[in-house]
């Protein structure tokens, strides 16, 4: 196969990605109405004393495609993440380099490893509908980068020609897909939190330290990956160009987030820091690439 082909083949695969992530979602929203109802006909089938008439089992039961729905939107999730490292393969064979050389390359890669990195997580573990937000921020993150970011397989700029390309870029990527998963799952942290459902609420907020807990030092070595690629290229290592600034104002606010959380009066607050770390993250690769001009301008569309 030629680059072209190769090139057409990565696009082609990353259109199947969309399609089978938007079906997921379809699947998980009519899964979600589904048990929306059958809890509403089950509390109204509750006699007036508070005990259950002896028909709401049956009824509950009854109510057709709840399980296989949720297994359907799983498995077409599976398949959707499949597709979509096909396409980040692709591109990379295409390019005859790391598939991270621009920012369409760089979003491609990171909605791949979002959906990696979920379902990697949630092997055993009941997610509930962190499912259907998962793949609603994948088809997000994919569908900004074809639409907005695309660009045609091309050489690397000279600066970017290094092998501290894969080593810096890759650290980031990962990194910046567990942070997709911890903000996911910190929303769901502090939205049951306000409802007073504590032991969902405990479930997502050990699912978000535990995320946090593994990207941060990844995060961290990112970082300083990243100056010493400076001093290599520029001769330096910090000159706080906008996007060293913003990457280490993530790394401020998610080290100030894990301090919270082993701080008593900070504790129930600590998910406002990561929060606000997940959109420095992201304003540093939206917000810098596109509107800030900096020494990494090179990596934009």
């Amino acid at each position: 196969m030629t680059t072209l082909d190769l090139a057409r083949v990565s696009d082609g695969l990353v259109s199947t990605a969309l399609a089978v992530f938007a079906l997921a979602l379809v699947v998980y929203a009519v899964d979600a109405a589904l048990a929306r109802t059958r809890g509403v006909r089950a509390r109204e089938l509750v006699s007036p004393s508070g005990r259950a008439h002896p028909e709401v089992r049956p009824q509950v039961q009854a109510t057709p495609g709840i399980g296989s729905l949720t297994r359907s939107g799983a498995l077409l999730t599976l398949l959707g993440t499949a597709v979509v490292c096909l396409a980040v393969l692709a591109r990379g064979l295409a390019a005859g380099r790391a598939p991270w050389g621009n920012m369409y390359e760089f979003g491609l890669t990171g909605s791949a490893a979002v959906a990696v990195a979920f379902l990697l997580y949630q092997r055993g573990r009941p997610v509930g509908r962190l499912s259907a937000w998962m793949v609603a921020a994948v088809l997000v993150l994919l569908g900004v980068s074809v639409t907005s970011l695309y660009t045609p397989v091309d050489d690397l700029v000279p600066v970017l020609n290094s092998r501290w390309l894969v080593v810096h870029v890759a650290a980031a990527i990962t990194a910046g897909a567990l942070f997709t998963v911890g903000a996911l799952a910190t929303v769901a942290h502090l939205v049951l939190q306000g409802r007073g459902r504590s032991r969902d609420d405990d479930h997502f907020a050990e699912l978000a330290h535990t995320v946090h807990l593994v990207a941060f030092p990844i995060w961290t070595f990112a970082v300083i990956a990243g100056a010493v690629w400076a001093e290599n290229a520029w001769g330096r290592y910090w000159g706080w160009d906008p996007k060293e600034t913003w990457a280490f104002i993530t790394w401020v606010f998610y080290a100030a987030h894990l301090h919270a959380l082993s701080t008593a009066a900070w504790r129930r607050r600590a998910g406002y820091l990561a929060i606000a770390g997940f959109l420095a993250f992201l304003f540093n690769f939206f917000g810098v690439n596109l509107w800030i001009p900096g020494l990494h301008s090179y990596a934009g569309v």
